[in-house]
């Protein structure tokens, strides 16, 4: 069984200005919801915890865009932290751990951190640590990436018809 992605914390990234916990269950997870609110965010919060550097991947002007900029009721943030966790209990992870967390925090003074397990580490580290769990940004399907996929099978599906 491949390892799980149990659980994704969000606090002050984007427009998750409180802190948030997303259980997640074995399996495909699809997130669904009207425009406008905040699927896409949490997409790319999984590549901002994966170490993704560029701002407009991140739908993001500069990464400081990417901390919660405040609303009429709540004040700024003054960083943005997602922390992946995942379920180790089969060892998959070379680290003597049941559960493993990936943490990336970025302040507004620009200084980013990243953590293991709360232990300070480097991006190599959590991308190494990452691609033991079989997780990477082309494991994550961004806005848009969707649709050559869909548009490859409609293709194939039309050609297969014709024949």
């Amino acid at each position: 069984m491949p390892l799980v992605l149990s659980a994704i914390y969000i606090k002050g990234f984007k427009t998750f200005a409180r802190p948030i916990r997303m259980p997640l269950t074995g399996g495909v997870t699809a997130i669904v919801g009207p425009n406008g609110s905040g699927k896409s965010n949490i997409t790319d919060a999984l590549l901002f915890a994966l170490g993704e550097g560029s701002p407009s991947i991140l739908r993001a002007g500069l990464m400081n865009d990417l901390i919660f900029s405040g609303s009429d009721s709540l004040p700024p943030a003054s960083i943005a932290e997602v922390t992946l966790v995942l379920d180790n209990a089969r060892g998959k992870i070379s680290l003597p751990y049941e559960e493993v967390s990936l943490t990336r925090r970025i302040s507004r003074g620009g200084e980013t951190e990243y953590r293991i397990n709360g232990t300070r580490a480097r991006l190599t580290d959590v991308r190494t640590v990452a691609g033991e769990a079989g997780l990477g940004r082309h494991s994550v399907l961004r806005q848009g990436a969707d649709e050559p996929i869909v548009a490859g099978g409609r293709t194939a599906w039309r050609n297969a018809l014709e024949e």
